[in-house]
């Protein structure tokens, strides 16, 4: 079963390339007027992808006693949303196909509102359809789309179909492998929107970059009558309260000077911010602080920091399931702050939304990544754009975030791909127009060994481009140590700030190995590991911040050994179980240290 899956998985012919794509998804979506569409959807397994043909959209209902169709909803299976579907049912565990999912909604429609359908993320490619009605499609599984269904939607009974294909694709972000379980489904919250006919859809509110009391704030409305209309932006706290007028795009813009408590990991402190019109409040919380560079430096609020890092999946290893919930982002969260980090590299993708406010509320420090990860053809066009599409969602929808100060345009792309370096350098430029407050970076393992000068250095174009790089390297697993960990030289990027991105090792929790010994898959192994790289680290002086590879141990079908690894990447300080190995011991020590 489990070959077949992925065979059809990798063959399927794109379900979506010739539909309208998704709209841009409205800011702060939990500050708006909605109902929660969560729950038990009924649901089709489509293992031949054969719904389109079959009009399984329409569900359809025998009108005659000479009719069938042969297909139905009616007393099959039910599936959660949020929840992938592979930890849903054993013998889902290895498919990537087609599921059709439906949910049947009343809705008290009223005439002076506009409606939507909202996806907080669905992998990889999906469908939405209302009424037997295509609304459109969107591709990509960790960032946020809508759809208006206002024309569309009845007074009374509805119905939402939602057509989910999980199938690796080879121009697909990421593409056809990756070290992470491939979790299919509507994996993240699902809403049905009501707005005014006029609504607030988008706004931006930051520091002005380099200046700690300059608010800048950029509000988008959407309707007929967006142009001209009053807006009104307060921070009752600080008595700060503005109002201005839209323009005729239906754009206000206001900067002001507030004397503001600023955010960091010691103090999280958020506002309340209230944007307003005649037709609507939306409330939000929000926090300022600056995030600059300066020669090696990483600046918080104007001052040095280090960051002490993690890198987290998406992932609950005791649920083998995706994390989607509130309480996920809290065991997750939690464990990085008993570990005593203050960031954290979400890997390699932008988290559901309320991971990342949890964390902001936390004091974490947050890197988010859109998943162009390693192998991406990045000669094909349409790959390229599908990669755009996911750094604007990410921004969009995290802009307001302060604890967010990395954006990530790759990991583990190679300079020699075809059309990788233009590609990589259009999305810094891209992601600097877009948010100039926030630093970019992307994380390398392309480095090179000069064994005369004991030095490792990195000649990637990209790199040159970024604020801040950084690295993945895996000596002493992937590849021996060149000389003992403290004679090793690391000149890489010596002008900037350099963050070791990734390192570490497998091992199996409660079985010691031989210390001298990678393949005894052993946790003295691992220990040394990471004091080793403790020695590297006193040996790089731009070295601004570290995060060992991995929180968990996490699902991975790449990963064969049948004893040691058994379709899990055991490279976490944590095991699948939640049971801490001692290089947990050895990463918190020199946290607190640090």
């Amino acid at each position: 079963m489990r070959a077949f899956y992925l065979i059809l998985g990798v063959v399927l012919i794109s379900i979506a390339d010739s539909f309208a794509i998704d709209q841009n998804a409205m800011t702060n979506i939990y500050g708006r007027q909605y109902r929660s569409l969560n729950g038990k959807w009924e649901t089709i397994i489509d293992v031949a992808s054969e719904g389109i043909g079959r009009r399984v959209f329409q569900n359809r209902k025998p009108q005659s006693n000479s009719e069938f169709f042969e297909y139905s909803f009616d007393g099959g299976l039910r599936l959660d949303v949020p929840g992938d579907f592979n930890s849903q049912l054993p013998q889902l565990k290895y498919f990537e196909s087609s599921v059709w999912y439906k949910k049947d909604v009343v809705v008290d429609k009223q005439s002076d509102k506009r409606y939507f359908i909202y996806f907080g993320g669905a992998n990889y490619i999906t469908e939405v359809y209302l009424n037997g009605e295509l609304l459109g499609s969107h591709e990509g599984g960790f960032t946020p789309f809508q759809f208006e269904v206002t024309t569309q939607l009845k007074h009374g009974d509805n119905f939402f179909v939602v057509h989910v294909n999980n199938a690796r694709r080879l121009d697909g972000i990421p593409s056809l492998r990756y070290d992470w379980w491939n979790y299919g489904g509507i994996t993240r919250d699902v809403m049905l929107v009501e707005t005014p006919q006029t609504y607030i859809h988008d706004y931006t509110i930051q520091l002005m970059p380099k200046y700690s009391k300059e608010v800048e704030v950029i509000i988008q409305l959407s309707g007929l009558q967006s142009a001209g209309k009053s807006v009104t932006i307060s921070i009752p706290e600080v008595k700060v309260e503005r109002q201005i007028k839209t323009d005729a795009g239906g754009q206000a813009k206001v900067s002001f000077k507030a004397n503001l408590n600023l955010w960091s990991p010691d103090n999280p402190k958020l506002y309340d911010v209230i944007i307003s019109t005649s037709d609507e409040k939306v409330h939000e919380k929000i926090g300022f602080r600056t995030i600059d560079t300066r020669g090696s430096e990483i600046l918080l609020n104007g001052k040095p920091i280090f960051l002490k890092g993690i890198n987290i999946h998406e992932e609950i290893p005791m649920r083998e399931g995706r994390a989607y919930s509130e309480s996920d982002a809290a065991m997750l969260l939690r464990e990085a702050q008993k570990l005593g980090c203050n960031f954290i590299r979400f890997a390699h993708v932008s988290p559901f939304e309320k991971m990342v406010r949890m964390a902001e509320e936390m004091g974490m420090l947050t890197w988010e990544e859109i998943p162009a990860w390693q192998r991406i053809t990045f000669d094909n066009p349409k790959t390229v754009s599908t990669g755009e599409r996911m750094l604007k969602a990410m921004i969009a929808r995290d802009k307001n975030r302060c604890g967010v100060i990395f954006w990530s345009i790759a990991n583990e792309t190679r300079p020699n791909i075809p059309g990788r370096n233009e590609a990589l350098i259009s999305y810094v430029e891209l992601a600097r127009s877009l948010d100039p407050t926030r630093l970019i970076t992307a994380a390398f393992d392309n480095m090179r060994y000069n064994a005369s000068t004991a030095t490792l250095t990195l000649n990637d174009p990209v790199a040159d481009v970024l604020d801040v790089v950084s690295i993945n390297k895996y000596f002493g697993w992937y590849n021996p140590w060149p000389v003992s960990p403290d004679k090793l030289k690391v000149e890489i990027a010596t002008d900037k700030p350099l963050i070791y991105s990734e390192f570490g090792s497998e091992s199996m929790y409660g079985h010691d190995g031989d210390v001298e010994q990678a393949h005894s898959w052993g946790e003295l192994h691992h220990e040394q590991l990471h004091r080793d790289h403790l020695l590297l680290f006193e040996n790089i002086p731009n070295l601004r911040g570290v995060a060992p590879w991995v929180l968990f141990d996490f699902r991975s079908p790449s990963r064969l050994h049948q004893y040691y690894q058994n379709e899990w990447n055991r490279k976490g300080l944590i095991s699948d179980k939640g049971m801490y190995k001692k290089a947990w011991y050895v990463m918190r020590d020199y946290y607190q240290k640090k």
